[in-house]
């Protein structure tokens, strides 16, 4: 009871009247992106989440919630901006821990894997990439959100695993040697944009055509203009090897290279982009010390790296 006690006193600094908590509604998104999170029904019957933060994260938190109001208001569809308290906070402490609230939004179950090949999902998916780029053009500066180099991450975690974990190591050594041949020569001339970070189907609330909202930012931030694009492509393929030559791939990446926004280096070393991304994963999974999915992500990077030019070829 003292937790629900809690839950109710935060809410009330939205004067939101919090009369039951919904642990009957699966909540959207990475449990690890907070302490603790909740689904809670008003009196109203309105229904919110409100969300336990670490306290480790509040900076970057309201770095978060400014990117999304200004994405908001630069009319971005797909962004469900957290609430303000009529105090203008965002963030709120009650009973020594931090909160924040954010609307619900209901959306339809993801058919995994099968959604791999949903032509549908890539065409909306790149629609949304579009607007986000044109819409952040004018990203404000004052926000400080420094360039992130994947090439520089890469190189920083192969230290670690050569040290820590030698067998990975010998693992992924033909994908080290693919990515120098080409890929961290050409990472400094891809122009950099605002990006989503962690873009991928499983961060998105669906309806049964469209996107109802675009989740977890935790990542964003200004990164090479094809890491969002970049990261999808590799998450399909590790759902099924197979959905990287299916519907949603091709037209995904073709609507995309349509758009006109993606420059030639982009283009040129996309397929090295999507397996660059892939050592972020790694990295997760060694954290974790998830053995069976650090031996899948080495055979996948792998798998990548050899059949490099018939994926080009597809795409």
């Amino acid at each position: 009871m003292e937790i629900d006690n809690t839950i109710v006193k935060a809410a009330a600094l939205w004067d939101i009247k919090a009369r039951n908590i919904r642990r009957d509604i699966k909540i959207p998104g990475s449990p690890e992106r907070c302490e603790l999170r909740f689904v809670i029904e008003c009196s109203n019957d309105r229904l919110y989440v409100l969300e336990n933060i670490f306290a480790a994260d509040v900076d970057h938190k309201i770095i978060i919630i400014t990117c999304l109001n200004f994405l908001f208001r630069k009319g971005l569809s797909g962004i469900n901006p957290y609430i303000c308290t009529k105090r203008n906070e965002y963030i709120v402490c009650c009973d020594n821990r931090f909160w924040q609230l954010v609307p619900f939004i209901r959306g339809v179950s993801l058919n995994r894997p099968e959604y791999v090949f949903d032509k549908w999902r890539g065409k909306v998916m790149a629609e949304f990439l579009i607007e986000l780029r044109n819409k952040s053009e004018d990203f404000p500066s004052s926000i400080g959100l420094e360039p992130f180099s994947i090439k520089n991450y890469i190189y920083k975690l192969v230290f670690q695993i050569k040290t820590n974990e030698p067998e990975v190591f010998n693992k992924i050594q033909p994908v080290l040697r693919f990515l120098e041949n080409r890929f961290m020569k050409a990472h400094d001339m891809i122009p950099v944009s605002f990006c989503h970070g962690d873009f991928h189907p499983l961060n998105v609330i669906w309806s049964k055509d469209s996107i109802n909202a675009v989740i977890d930012w935790e990542f964003l931030g200004m990164k090479p203009e094809i890491y969002d694009a970049a990261n999808l492509i590799g998450c399909i393929g590790i759902e099924d090897p197979q959905g990287l030559l299916g519907d949603f791939a091709k037209v995904f990446i073709g609507d995309l290279k349509k758009s006109g926004l993606i420059s030639e280096i982009s283009r040129e070393v996309f397929l090295e982009f999507v397996i660059a991304v892939r050592f972020a994963w790694l990295s997760e999974w060694l954290r974790h010390k998830d053995r069976e999915m650090i031996d899948l992500e080495t055979v996948y990077m792998n798998l990548l790296a050899y059949n490099s030019d018939m994926l080009k070829n597809v795409w």
